[in-house]
């Protein structure tokens, strides 16, 4: 993907334009490798290579050891805190409850973070519907437009040739959605060709915010549709709400989404692949035809979001199913983002592929570690 925001279950923090980093790489809690530098045989006598790495061999099991025994302990109370006098243990107490007013001021500033982002989004929305009309063909562009965006395209490529600056008749711009999303790095990896043909009577997508007196704060993205042969609804919607409280880092913790149920067309069920199989009669010996539907991947699985496991039971579930679960709802978590933050705001960048330059950036950034291996001539390897 584009941008990976750091997810975990049950604490999957929000970003907002006050926190949300330039490159959006995921931060992973950890140690890096030591870095030790090369040992040539003039340093060291061959003969002692055995006691060496019996040495290192003998480290090593005792750093797996501390670091097992740490693990252990992680959650659990060292007897530190519960051997001091009885004052400084108020006192300690006392500093969880100053704690207390800070976390209620830091609520207080996110949410009045998140109205001045509705304020912003209500000043943006003319524009939005400005943006809509010139897509949609059915206003003219101005001159002034054009000239401005002739600019934009200089600024980028000095060699850009600008164009004629007189009055455009109105042209609508075919696909421009599905364009847009197929140029984000994500979006593309689940957008089939199967969903290409519905995604073509996509006309807009747009923001909005819960109001300030719902049980949660969350957002709302709606994909406004064309009459198609695919669904009935004219809207489909995803909304993501957020805790009421901001967590541990200071910022909104994801809670869960809600989609749209999509009113599928009768055989138009893109979430669906059908195949025919035979069955046969046990008692008459007839076989017959049968059409079964089965899941497969689809774009419009995104209106069907992942649901997080409640806390009590994620001992119960398998590892391997949780962090499958997991992973689900890091990507959905993730699209929804980046539609809010990105390709809505940006979408003629999305459309044009300028932003995909960007996202690959952050996507080349993730993809690599850094490496302390040297060769043996002391030189760093330049193979992948």
């Amino acid at each position: 993907m584009s941008s990976n925001v750091p997810i975990a279950h049950g604490d999957i923090t929000a970003p907002t334009p006050q926190n949300t980093p330039l490159t959006h790489a995921p931060i992973a809690a950890g140690l890096s490798r030591p870095t030790v530098p090369d040992i040539s045989e003039d340093n060291e006598p061959a003969e002692d290579e055995d006691d060496s790495a019996q040495i290192t061999s003998a480290q090593a099991a005792m750093l797996g050891l501390v670091q097992g025994r740490l693990a252990d302990l992680v959650g659990k109370s060292s007897g530190y805190i519960e051997s001091l006098p009885i004052d400084v243990r108020k006192s300690v107490e006392a500093l969880k409850g100053v704690q207390v007013k800070q976390n209620e001021l830091q609520n207080q500033y996110k949410r009045e973070c998140l109205e001045l982002e509705k304020k912003y989004l209500e000043l943006q929305n003319p524009l939005y519907e400005r943006r809509n009309a010139i897509i949609s063909g059915s206003a003219q562009a101005t001159v002034e437009e054009i000239e401005a965006g002739s600019q934009a395209s200089l600024k980028d490529d000095p060699l850009y040739t600008p164009l004629p600056s007189d009055d455009a008749a109105p042209a609508a711009i075919p696909e421009f959605w599905l364009t847009a999303l197929r140029n984000h790095v994500g979006l593309s990896e689940i957008i089939t060709e199967r969903d290409a043909a519905a995604l073509k009577n996509l006309i807009d997508i747009r923001l909005s915010y819960l109001p300030s007196d719902s049980p949660k704060p969350g957002f709302k993205i709606s994909f406004i549709f064309s009459p198609n042969d695919y669904f009935e609804n004219d809207v489909l919607d995803k909304t993501y709400l957020y805790q009421e409280e901001v967590g541990y880092t200071g910022d909104f913790v994801y809670d869960r989404a809600i989609g749209t149920e999509i009113k599928w067309k009768e055989e138009k069920d893109l979430t669906k692949e059908f195949e025919i199989k035979k069955q046969r009669n046990k008692n008459t010996n007839r076989t017959r035809l049968v059409r079964k539907a089965r899941p497969t991947d689809s774009f419009f699985n995104f209106f069907s979001p992942p649901v997080p496991p409640p806390d009590e039971t994620d001992e119960e579930m398998d590892e391997e199913d949780l962090e499958e679960l997991e992973e689900k709802l890091e990507m959905d978590y993730q699209i929804g983002e980046d539609l809010k933050e990105k390709i809505i705001p940006r979408a003629i960048d999305y459309f044009t592929g300028k932003a995909l330059e960007y996202d690959v950036m952050d996507e080349d950034e993730d993809d690599f570690d850094e490496l302390d291996d040297q060769d043996e001539d002391g030189q760093f390897d330049d193979e992948v």
